[in-house]
């Protein structure tokens, strides 16, 4: 069977496609096909380079059976070639059955696993990050370079290849391969324009947050770098934190807000803890998603294991407060209203430290681009754009307790 790569692949990619020094990196926006031809590109190459195995990192295994393995075998079957490749679910991996090579799959959560890899044909040459930017410091990045080491066979080469999302230009891997010049490096950025099989409904989409939020444009749209300027929240940072350490601290109070979402916005829930002495706000979880009935919030609710728990919920919503309910979330609970709510919100939440993990992205990436609007002149006016901020608004629901002496909440 005979496979037309254009027609495969698709166009602006080329260089990307064809680098063979030791870095390999490309930021895109949303909707770029960054991930999507990278898995293309690994699969090809398995199949060329006879004596080539890959090794495929997120920054928690957990989350790799639903991206980064999926997307191999969506490339596998986009390529024709279902019958050559054996895809196992436990261990996670895929095996080239001709030869025997293997794509792992490993978890920065659990190094010792990275670093003890042994590949039974060839050698382990490749190396894909994928959400790089969950990579929260640059010594962790180190570990990971250095199991890309020894000598190769003759063809073949040495390669790591990030992708990601560029939410925080204070990022290092922004430094560290964007800014430094060297022929071992190539960085790039993709964006939607060149993804030539979205359709009209999905180019509205761009069109509509061109016009409504620029700013979030230039990062979600363009693929370009974070900016800070104007930014609601600047004291908040990424940081790998042990929870258990922190819940052992004393003083320190749970709180969980959500945000109800459907068909356009999705359903948030913020979960955190809270160190009034200290100032300090910890977000260790998430849940982020469109198309949750009651029922489902519930569900997955439970398990969380926060059943339990307070939860503060869109007072907007009242049915689906009580549906929650009734469903065991006992208690769940409306905010309540006052004047002036979503700035005094804001203010007490910019009197704390924000520290959030890694693994909660979607925070990361709302609390990145929260920004004030502005004024015909360009100058930021004391009111944030109210889009893209479902977690920013559950972490205001459930801080509300903590403000002491006002009647209102924050909506």
């Amino acid at each position: 069977m005979k496979v037309s790569m254009q027609e495969v692949i698709g166009k602006g990619y080329k260089e990307f496609w064809d680098f063979k020094g030791r870095y390999r990196v490309c930021k895109g926006s949303r909707a770029s096909k960054k991930s999507k031809t990278t898995a293309l590109n690994f699969i090809f190459r398995i199949m060329k380079h006879k004596e080539a195995n890959l090794l495929v990192v997120r920054r928690f295994f957990g989350t790799l059976k639903d991206s980064c393995y999926t997307e191999l075998k969506w490339a596998i079957n986009r390529l024709g070639v279902e019958s050559l490749f054996e895809c196992r679910l436990s261990p996670l991996e895929i095996i080239y059955k001709p030869t025997g090579q293997k794509i792992y799959f490993r978890g920065l959560d659990d190094p010792i696993k990275i670093t003890s890899i042994t590949v039974d044909v060839g050698c382990l040459c490749w190396l894909w990050i994928e959400e790089a930017y969950e990579i929260e410091s640059e010594e962790n990045f180190n570990m990971l370079d250095e199991s890309i080491r020894g000598a190769t066979p003759s063809g073949l080469f040495k390669q790591i290849t990030l992708t990601l999302n560029p939410w925080n230009e204070r990022h290092w891997i922004k430094k560290r391969f964007f800014d430094e010049k060297s022929s071992d490096i190539l960085a790039i950025t993709t964006n939607y324009k060149c993804n030539e099989w979205l359709d009209e409904a999905d180019l509205r989409v761009f069109e509509k947050m061109k016009k409504s939020n620029p700013r979030r444009y230039q990062v979600a749209g363009l693929g370009n770098w974070g900016i800070t300027d104007g930014l609601v929240y600047e004291n908040w940072s990424e940081n790998m934190f042990s929870l258990e350490d922190v819940i052992n601290l004393k003083g320190i109070e749970s709180v969980f807000g959500l945000d109800f979402g459907y068909t356009n916005d999705p359903t948030a829930l913020f979960c955190g803890l809270v160190d009034l002495k200290n100032k300090v706000i910890y977000v260790f979880d998430e849940i982020y998603e469109k198309g949750l009935s009651n029922e489902k919030i519930a569900k997955k609710i439970f398990e969380k294991g926060f059943a339990k728990e307070k939860i503060v919920c869109d007072c907007a919503e009242p049915k689906s407060i009580d549906r929650l309910k009734e469903l065991g979330i006992r208690w769940a609970c409306p905010a309540r209203k006052g004047k002036d709510s979503l700035k005094n919100g804001i203010d007490f939440i910019q009197e704390f430290r924000v520290l959030i993990h890694p693994k909660c992205e979607n925070f990361i990436r709302e609390i990145g681009e929260y920004c004030w609007k502005k004024d015909k002149f360009g100058r930021c006016i004391n009111e944030p754009i109210d889009e893209g901020n479902h977690l920013m608004d559950a972490m205001r629901y459930g801080l509300e307790g903590f403000v002491r002496g006002r009647n209102f909440s924050f909506e």
